[in-house]
């Protein structure tokens, strides 16, 4: 993945700021205020998930380009199938993985009716167009035969942004992008759109909501079951004793909260596309030793399983990551570690301290020699 943080920008109808308003201005016209009819009144108060807005009927602007694949691809290819057209930054490491996984739950969701259903991905980096970008994002995210990632010219590109209103910007080598997704019909008219939240623990709630949004658009409207609440689940902040089992045959157990103090490395197994995962998580086995000898805060590596698009390969890879190295590696099942210790990008660094505070975040890879310096500087000497 590149060392280029995406930003994102939510769709709204109101207190659009004035460089997105132009950029927006159709959506915002012609959605109505209100979320999908169907949608419980738990979602409705739920930060974690977008219900989704109806845009009515209008046609859903067509475009040819090129898959990950390397084959030409048009939206009127899919006439007859819902659509689920997302907007995704091929090199981004933080929504978009939430969004790409949340459309792979909700088709399983939908089991055989998921047939009927076509997940098309928009590249959303005018900085990383080529064949080989998207390729590699289906890739780490285990997309393979399940979408369409498309990409092409920059000046196609725009023009697709354009057409569907959706603002995507290079500032500074950053990514700004609007992290949506749109839901056409058979007919080749767009229905709804939904905004994604940057939200671990949401991943399923959205898929489930998105599944049904689906679902409204199918002949005979198949049911979906419902696997999780649509409540708002507070997030395990810092000072909430956790009880974990380490991956692997012989994981120990992993105390976390008020009174275990310790250094925390998110990340997910797909960082493995363009990084050596193992090299990266050793890490924490050089900085255990400085730790015993500092009295520092123990570490451990948790994996963001809500990100995974496989969660069995990914359990397997971890599992022969644990077997190699000496720092417990833990996962993050629902996600609610990852939202309650503010964690905004993969790879994050935590440091918590005794009293379950936050003294300090990384985002992004460190050397033994950096992270041993960070802690160092944020633990006063004995």
């Amino acid at each position: 993945m590149s060392s280029r943080r995406a930003k994102f920008l939510l769709v709204s109808t109101a207190g659009i700021g004035a460089a997105l308003a132009i950029a927006v201005a159709d959506v915002a016209l012609r959605a109505t205020p209100t979320a999908a009819p169907s949608s419980s009144t738990a979602a409705l108060a739920n930060p974690d998930v977008g219900t989704g807005t109806s845009i009515g009927y209008t046609r859903a602007p067509n475009f040819t380009l090129t898959d990950q694949d390397n084959r030409p691809t048009s939206l009127t290819d899919f006439r007859g199938k819902v659509v689920a057209l997302a907007f995704v930054d091929s090199h981004c490491t933080t929504i978009c993985p939430l969004m790409t996984e949340s459309m792979l739950q909700a088709l399983r969701l939908l089991g055989p009716a998921a047939s009927r259903v076509q997940l098309i991905g928009i590249d959303a980096n005018p900085l990383a167009t080529k064949i080989a970008d998207v390729a590699a994002y289906t890739r780490a995210h285990h997309m393979q035969g399940r979408w369409r990632f498309l990409t092409g010219p920059l000046p196609d590109l725009k023009r697709v942004w354009r057409s569907y209103h959706v603002y995507v910007a290079a500032v500074d080598n950053d990514i700004d992008h609007q992290p949506i997704i749109v839901l056409i019909d058979g007919r080749g008219r767009e229905r709804t759109v939904y905004s994604t939240q940057m939200s671990y623990e949401g991943v399923m709630q959205q898929a489930q909501l998105l599944a049904a949004g689906i679902s409204r658009l199918l002949p005979g409207h198949p049911p979906v079951e419902d696997l999780v609440s649509l409540k708002y689940i507070p997030p395990l902040e810092p000072s909430a004793i956790v009880r974990l089992t380490g991956i692997g045959a012989q994981g120990a157990a992993v105390v976390l909260g008020k009174g275990h103090p310790h250094l925390l490395l998110f990340f997910a197994g797909w960082l493995t596309e363009d990084t050596d995962l193992h090299g990266r998580i050793a890490v924490l086995d050089d900085y255990a030793a400085q730790a015993r000898q500092h009295g520092w805060p123990a570490p451990v590596a948790v994996d963001e399983l809500p990100t995974e698009g496989s969660n069995s390969a990914a359990r397997r890879a971890v599992a022969d990551l644990a077997a190699a190295l000496r720092t417990p590696i833990v996962d993050d099942e629902r996600g609610r570690l990852g939202d309650g210790y503010g964690v905004q990008d993969l790879p994050w660094f935590v440091l918590t301290s005794a009293s379950g505070r936050i003294l300090w975040h990384y985002d992004g890879w460190l050397s033994a020699h950096s992270l041993d310096q960070q802690v160092r500087s944020m633990i006063p000497a004995p």
